[in-house]
Order: structure tokens, then sequence, then C-alpha cells
């Protein structure tokens, strides 16, 4: 059977492919040996709290699992635009939120409205893999930059300006515009604001789009941080955010992972097209998903978000200064998500492996520990870099950092 082109270039998720090794390997285990800790994923160890539970029952109940717009549940778009109202001071039309099957699917219906083949779309590199693969599906061409401790992982403006290319380079490609995330996967870095609306303002130069992941943005630990891009503000005082597409989920702050809801907010003029697109790829998104997470919104519910908030916050000032006691230096402290982008190099040595691909099956094999080879998330460097998430609760954090220790140490 011939396979599709676009389908060959689809490179495999990492991340997955270890975690399948990982459960391979525990249940393989000999008898009495301790169970395996998973640090390789980034999924919240909470589950959506009660009242949106609830809700979803209500719904099953009820028998309220009809289609619905494929924009959304007006009612939601409501909820979610009181929230930026509440969260970030931000007034965002409902009519602009684009609720989505996931943020996967508002990643995919952004890149098909904006994006044409051979469209090259900025990216740092490190970054979230599947971010690449969405541009790829859609014909562009992810062009990573390598995005070192010192740019905080990110891009920057100078970067962005450099690498942009009008078309006066001569070739095929042309610079469409950027794809970022705010705070970061695998990093849990975010973009300093002042650099963000830099960035924001060499886009628009050039009339491209930014793109922008703010699917943490509500895990954020730092107040410099912790602001939606859609309120950024040019030096000359023009609206910057009404331009950028901002990408958004239910799965980390809101802890509905496997529930598969997401949303977009968009400029008014591209509502209609991602509607269009929306409605032959997806028809809408999950009925009883949309009914639960509008108790998502419940005061009772975001103070049980911020309670969690709280505590993955404690769980990162925990691990990352044993991880750098051990010699797994993080070289920018996160300032939200639930991650740690550390330097194996030393572990590396210690155990006589190559990389951070090998570390990770020796960790796996040696200390029953599954982490997140850097390969997962770019070129430029990755094999000196694991990701550790640190969404796990405290007690496993300690518990794995006691087998790094008796490993390393």
């Amino acid at each position: 059977m011939r396979i599709a082109e676009r389908a060959r270039k689809i490179a495999p998720f990492y991340v997955m492919e270890v975690a399948k090794a990982a459960t391979a390997l525990a249940g393989t285990a000999a008898a009495g040996r301790e169970p395996m800790i998973y640090l390789n994923i980034g999924e919240p160890d909470y589950t959506a709290p009660p009242l949106v539970r609830q809700a979803a029952e209500r719904a099953i109940r009820d028998g309220r699992s009809q289609y619905t717009d494929a924009t959304g549940l007006p009612a939601l778009r409501e909820r979610i635009s009181d929230w930026y109202a509440q969260r970030f001071g931000l007034a965002i039309a409902p009519g602009r939120i684009v609720v989505t099957a996931g943020a996967s699917a508002a990643l995919q219906l952004a890149c098909l409205a904006l994006i044409e083949a051979g469209d090259e779309i900025l990216m740092p590199d490190p970054s979230y893999p599947c971010n690449r693969q969405f541009v790829q599906a859609a014909d562009g061409v992810a062009k990573l930059i390598p995005s070192g401790s010192a740019e905080r992982f990110q891009l920057s403006a100078e970067q962005v300006r450099a690498h942009w290319n009008d078309g006066s380079w001569g070739g095929p490609l042309k610079t469409r515009g950027v794809l970022l995330a705010s705070p970061s996967n695998p990093t849990g870095t975010s973009i300093d604001p002042a650099e963000l609306r830099r960035i924001a303002e060499v886009v628009r130069e050039h009339d491209g789009i930014t793109l922008l992941d703010e699917i943490y943005l509500g895990l954020s630990h730092d107040e410099r941080y912790g602001e939606s891009a859609l309120g950024l503000r040019a030096s000359d005082g023009s609206d910057l955010g009404e331009n950028i597409i901002s990408i958004n989920s239910f799965s980390k702050y809101f802890n509905m992972t496997g529930w598969r809801l997401g949303w977009l907010v968009v400029p008014q003029v591209l509502v209609s097209v991602v509607e269009r697109l929306a409605q032959n790829l997806y028809i809408c998104p999950s009925t009883i998903a949309q009914h639960a997470a509008l108790a998502c919104f419940e005061p009772e519910s975001l103070a049980e978000y911020e309670r969690r908030r709280a505590e993955f916050k404690a769980r990162r000032d925990y691990f990352i200064p044993e991880l750098n006691a051990l010699g797994l230096t993080v070289p920018v402290m996160p300032d939200g998500a639930f991650y740690a982008w550390a330097d194996c190099t030393q572990a590396c040595r210690k155990l006589n492996v190559k990389d951070s691909w090998d570390l990770s099956f020796a960790l796996m094999e040696r200390a029953h520990l599954a982490v997140a080879p850097g390969r997962d998330f770019g070129h430029a460097d990755t094999g000196r870099y694991i990701r550790f998430s640190t969404a796990n609760a405290l007690p496993q954090l300690q518990e794995a950092v006691a087998r790094l220790r008796q490993l390393l140490g």
C-alpha cells in the first residue's frame, strides 16, 4: 500500500515511544522490583474537580449529547470570555473564541486556515514536537531556530528579524509567521513580555501571523510572565493582541486531559474561516466535555485550580534544586507548566552512555524511572537534555530523587 508523502514525513512522537517501552519493562520486571515512576509524560496527576465531573454526569443523565455549533456552546464561549476578564483583565469578545476538540485541533485549524504550501513558520529549538507536525501537515515548513538558555530557550525578536525570508533571498520558501509557546513545553520557560511585544511588532511589520500556544498560561508561577499575549500593546500604543492567534486548552490548568477540549482566540475576520474548517473536519467538540467545562469556571472549581497550581509550584521548588545538586543542571528555572529541562552531560559521563536517548533507557532499566529524551524537542544540542515532568505527587518526586541519587550520587 502506498503511504502518502505527508504521512511519511511525520516523525515518531518519541515521548510516547519511550512510554511504551517503560510500560513493557514495568510489566516484565522481576517480582519485588520497585514500580516504574513515570516522569516522561506531561499530564497532571489531578483529574477534573468534583463540580466538573458532576456536570458531565448531569449532561449524560439528561441526554444533552447532541451536536453543538462547530464553534462550541455559546454559554462556554461566554464563560471563557469572562475568565479572560477576571484572570487577565482582558475584554475578549465571545465571538472571537472557537471551542475545539483539544488544543491539537485548535493548532490544526489555525495552520490549515493560515499556512499555504511552502510557507515557512519560525519556531524555537527546542519546542513541542507536535507543533511542527501541524505546520508540516498543512504543507508548511517548520524552521527551527536554535534558542539556548541565554534566550530562555525562546525566540528573540532579533532572531525572528534575522531569519525572516520575504522572498528576496531567492528560492521557493517565504516566511509566513511564528509559532511560539509561553510557557513552553519542554522547558517551562516563558517569553519575556517586552520581548514578546517586540516579536509581535516584527511579525506585524512583515504582515505575518503570530501563533501562540498558551495552554500552560494558567500554570504560571511568576507574575511577570503570567499575562496573556492577547493584551499586548505596541510601543506606539496600538493593539497587538487583536492579531495574535492564541491556542489554549482545558487539559493542563483545568486538569481535563482525556476530555479533549480546547479553544482558539482569533481575529474576528478568521472566525467564519475556522468555523467552516471545523464543520468539515470535526463537526463539533465533545458535547459532554463542553457541558462539563462550564463548571470549570464556578468559584469552587477555580479555587481548587489555584490550590493545585500552588502545589505544582511546590513540586517545582523541591525537585529542581535536587536535580541541580545531582549534576542534572536546569539552566533556566521554569516559571510555569510542570517541566524541568535538564542538562544531562554529567550524568551521561557517569553512566558511560552517549546522550540523553541512551540515558533515558539507562534510567528506565536501572532506576525504574521514565523520562523524556531531548531528541523529541528539536535538533540543536538536544542530545544534552532530558525533560522531567514534575506533574507527579511530591512523594513520587522524592522517590525519583532517591533513585537518581543512588545511581548518580
